[in-house]
């Protein structure tokens, strides 16, 4: 499998489907807006984008199946299988406020084995294969080297749904605040677990995630030097609805706030 090869190809389809997004913000109306649930939102700019990136992937890896954020395709035990949020951020979207991205991971099997994060609104992608090291627009990327509280800024997201753990992951929070350069919700998951790839976050945890979320930019972090587990610091990080990301250095001292809380 050329690996390399794929990869670039699905650079240009992010592209082609950031481009498509870009436009069609200008002329987004209240009533394109279809309410999932009272935090969570969908337009025809998330299903048509979809739409274009799964046909586009299917002439590029015909034998992968897919999971999809919006359902317009299935997977059914294929050996490959593509995990497509094709519009990640709606909520910003809809606001007019960035960050919003495009995000495609492939699987071979049960390994993530590509990711692409399409940024829109600074036309940032990142990106890395099977092998390589991780990049933003063409330049290598590593996660940062701090290692202690007060030299690490944290990225998060408020769950949507799911708020049986709120009171922990507010002592979470209020632990990061005291004792950490800040926090961040910048709402997309895909943006975030980038910037973690590129060291301009140090660390990243949130819950009530899903696959389509994460799959990309996890394995951007892992390629670019960083670390993933669930909250009790296992492997069930993909499929569990549960993350935290950082770099090598700070990661076991994250994780144990994690852990104390929300493990």
């Amino acid at each position: 499998m050329d690996y390399q090869g794929i990869c670039f190809s699905v650079k240009e389809i992010a592209r082609r489907a950031g481009g498509f997004i870009r436009e069609e913000r200008k002329k987004l109306s209240k009533e394109d807006v279809e309410t999932k649930s009272p935090a969570s939102f969908v337009t025809y700019v998330d299903k048509t984008s979809e739409k274009d990136i799964v046909s586009a992937l299917k002439k590029l890896l015909p034998e992968a199946g897919f999971i999809t954020e919006e359902g317009t395709a299935s997977y059914s035990g294929e050996k490959y299988k593509w995990v497509i949020d094709p519009l990640d951020g709606t909520t910003n979207y809809i606001h007019g406020i960035t960050p919003y991205s495009v995000s495609i991971a492939l699987m071979e099997e049960d390994e993530i084995v590509l990711g692409v994060v399409y940024e829109i609104g600074l036309d940032e992608i990142f990106y890395a294969w099977k092998g390589s090291p991780a990049y933003l627009n063409g330049k290598e990327i590593k996660v940062s080297n701090s290692s202690m509280h007060e030299q690490c800024l944290i990225a998060t997201g408020f769950p949507y749904y799911a708020f049986d753990r709120i009171d922990g992951y507010i002592e979470v929070l209020r632990f990061l605040m005291k004792n950490t350069r800040g926090l961040r919700r910048l709402g997309s998951a895909a943006v975030d677990l980038a910037y973690v790839a590129s060291g301009r976050f140090d660390a990243f945890y949130e819950h009530a995630l899903h696959s389509w979320d994460i799959a990309a930019g996890a394995f951007l972090i892992q390629q670019a030097g960083g670390k993933i587990t669930d909250f009790s610091g296992g492997g069930n990080w993909l499929f569990g609805g549960q993350l935290v990301a950082g770099n090598e250095n700070y990661f076991n001292k994250f994780l144990d706030v994690i852990k104390k809380h929300l493990g």
